[in-house]
């Protein structure tokens, strides 16, 4: 009986190190996961900034996954509309010191125009 008692203390106690060396390898792991996802997630956004009825600057190349940010510095209303059929973004108008952004998936040239003053035009290159 001491012997039986012995060898289950004795697989407890060596399943409990298992599962600690399983669970810190687990952990572990996931932090590396989670280090990788972010970094992926942390690529920098592009600014375009609207002012005196232009986009500043008016082409910006970005890569594909990268977020594109339109902030109006006017002190009038402009839109963010996508000339092309169907049109896959169109911002709301956004008031002075509003700002809408985007996110390009897929690599193509994508041309905007501001719909209140359509001579307001601009460009986004995704590689």
């Amino acid at each position: 009986m001491k012997t039986t008692l012995f060898h289950q203390t004795r697989m407890t106690i060596r399943q409990r190190c298992v599962q600690g060396v399983m669970a810190g390898m687990v952990g572990l792991a996931g932090m590396a996961f989670s280090a990788v996802v972010l970094a992926d997630d942390a690529s920098p956004a592009q600014t375009v900034v609207i002012d005196n009825f232009s986009f500043n600057p008016p082409q910006i190349s970005v890569a594909a996954g990268s977020s594109v940010t339109w902030e109006n510095h006017d002190d009038i209303p402009h839109t963010i509309v996508e000339d092309a059929t169907p049109r896959e973004f169109k911002s709301p108008p956004l008031d002075s010191g509003d700002h809408f952004t985007r996110t390009f998936l897929k690599p193509g040239t994508y041309k905007y125009f501001c719909s209140l003053h359509p001579h307001m035009q601009g460009t986004v290159i995704v590689k």
